[in-house]
């Protein structure tokens, strides 16, 4: 237990647990312990869907319980070293090192020095071969477990893709093996064996070129669970507020986009029962706000009645809905009319680019006209300012495409002064283009740092605009995560080396150190440019051996054709 050390850190509310609706089961009514958890801020952890979805499909099996973990910051971590403590869980303040398996889900390249910050305050060896049963199994899921390589020598094992009946099975089995395993009758490497025969798990230390392990995808959405028993947490979070899950998988096929590949096939929950979850969550909670959560809400089948729905029926309970970025045609007709009872915290939309030219070849299905028609709309709803999406570092990218930025968001702008007042502000989001795994574009280069940092510079200087606020992604951020997402085993090496040189939080630009990571690649050896060249399409990358369900035929025609996009 850690509550005498709750005094001396910052924000002592993120480590206290037994939020409201929290499980917490009674010692003996179960035979299984799994600590959860996210290797970033509680207060992005607790905003994670997928992590509020497992925590309850584990608590749901009788005999498991699952307790969180989130990462801790320097003053925590500072404290249980300076106190001779080992980390713990949040529900029962127990030593994770106790546990039967500590999971973590993956959602940023940018978290893994947090990884093995954590393993270590828990008192376990960083590598797996290193443990053996007298420790817990070290499994993660997420998004980055789609190329898991990079931190294989870490993790006993992954869940590629959708774990709700995925982990249910392993549990299975490992309730099966466990006295076995525990009496050393069992080895480590005979029960990963055993687990590995769950489709969809990927065992690093069975890793062999012929391997195939086959993404895992739950068929039926309107069935899966969803946690309507909402945590409230005791301190803010990002997304604070009801997060309701209406769609996975997208109908859109951007070129760019590595969440298409990770939650394909498309699959809808109705209405009704999207309605239904939300009147449960809001009736355990008692939040004041929902959101809508998809890949592309705007292509939900009836979008317009289910926000209809929704803000009729929570208006007298004073709850509000927000939106997503969403398609500009999403909001032509029946929605336009709707928008001016959403909650006004701003509308965003993602053109990804400044041409038609490039958005052409990334396949983004983007129309001016139609977007156009619905600022014009949201200013006249009340509407002050507008947040854009762009990528830079598009293959094909002229000077033409940067301007054409800055031209998209100046008639964005402007046009508030026809309907409504004086010109909007626009905030401008550019980030650098990722080639991700599984992508079209996974075998395209990735421009240098030093270009990006020209682009960036370029758009800056010829913003004549003060109503633009533009916003950069850091660059060398953007590199490291770059190389990471696209990277191999031999990066176990580097995030070792790296983390032992104080990296820690990544993904926040206050604390991250591109100077350490530097050293880290040039220690171990490893050129980080050599993952970011461009790829021959017969190339073996590696991630192919994880399968996605797409062929990679289609991929191949169109990468080609984001090449060639008038071809």
């Amino acid at each position: 237990m850690i509550e005498d050390l709750l005094l001396g850190v910052h924000r002592p509310g993120q480590y206290l647990g037994n939020e409201w609706n929290a499980c917490k089961k009674a010692d003996g009514s179960y035979s299984i312990s799994f600590a959860l958890g996210f290797p970033d801020l509680y207060e992005i952890g607790m905003s994670n869907l997928g992590l509020r979805i497992m925590y309850g499909v584990l608590n749901n099996i009788p005999d498991v319980s699952c307790e969180r973990f989130f990462a801790p910051e320097a003053d925590m971590e500072a404290a249980l070293k300076n106190n001779g403590r080992r980390f713990s869980s949040w529900e029962s303040g127990r030593e994770l090192i106790g546990f039967d398996f500590l999971g973590f889900s993956l959602g940023s390249e940018l978290n893994y020095t947090n990884v093995l910050n954590i393993l270590e305050l828990a008192g376990l060896p960083l590598q797996s071969v290193l443990r053996d049963c007298r420790y817990p199994l070290v499994i993660a899921g997420g998004p980055c477990s789609f190329n898991p390589e990079p931190m294989a020598e870490f993790f006993d094992l992954f869940i590629i893709g959708e774990a709700e009946e995925a982990a249910v099975e392993v549990m299975d089995l490992y309730r099966k093996h466990k006295n076995d395993y525990k009496s050393g009758h069992l080895t480590k490497a005979d029960l990963l064996l055993e687990l590995s025969r769950v489709e969809g798990v990927y065992v690093p230390t069975l890793y062999t070129p012929q391997l195939k392990v086959r993404k895992r995808v739950v068929a039926d959405l309107e069935s899966a669970y969803f946690p309507c028993n909402w945590m409230v947490p005791y301190v803010q979070t990002v997304h604070d507020r009801i997060t309701l899950e209406i769609m996975r998988g997208c109908p859109n096929r951007c070129r760019f986009c590595q969440a298409r590949s990770q939650y394909y096939p498309l699959r809808i929950r109705s209405k009704e029962k999207v309605i239904a979850l939300a009147d449960s969550a809001y009736a355990a909670s008692g939040y004041e706000e929902l959101s809508l959560a998809g890949l592309s809400v705007g292509d939900y089948p009836g979008i317009e009645k289910l926000v209809l729905d929704l803000t009729t029926g929570f208006k007298e309970r004073g709850v509000n809905l927000s939106l997503p970025s969403l398609k500009a045609r999403a909001l032509l007709g029946n929605v336009s009319s709707l928008i001016a009872k959403v909650k006004k915290t701003g509308l965003t939309f993602a053109p990804e680019a400044g041409t038609p030219r490039l958005r052409q070849a990334l396949a983004k299905d983007f129309s001016e006209e139609d977007f156009f028609k619905v600022i014009e709309e949201a200013y006249l709803a009340g509407y002050q300012h507008l947040k854009l999406y762009f990528l830079i570092g598009l293959p094909g990218e002229k000077e033409e495409d940067l301007d054409g930025i800055i031209n998209f968001a100046n008639k964005a702008s402007e046009l508030k002064k026809k309907v409504k007042g004086g010109a909007a502000q626009i905030n401008i989001s550019v980030n650098p283009l990722i080639p991700k795994p599984h992508t079209p574009l996974q075998w395209l280069k990735m421009e240098p740092v030093a270009v990006i940092k020209e682009k960036q510079n370029y758009l800056r200087s010829h913003c004549r605009n003060k109503r633009l606020k533009f916003s950069f992604h850091n660059f060398e951020m953007g590199f490291l995560e770059g190389v990471l997402s696209r990277g191999d085993r031999k990066l176990s090496a580097v995030i070792l080396a790296a983390y032992k040189k104080g990296a820690r939080f990544d993904a926040w630009p206050s604390s991250f150190s591109f100077n350490k990571w530097q050293e880290a690649f040039a220690e171990a050896g490893v050129d980080p440019e050599s993952y970011l060249k461009e790829k021959a399409t017969s190339a073996i990358l590696p991630w192919d051996f994880i399968d996605m369900g797409i062929d990679k035929e289609y991929l191949v025609r169109e990468f080609n054709l984001s090449l060639n996009p008038a071809g």
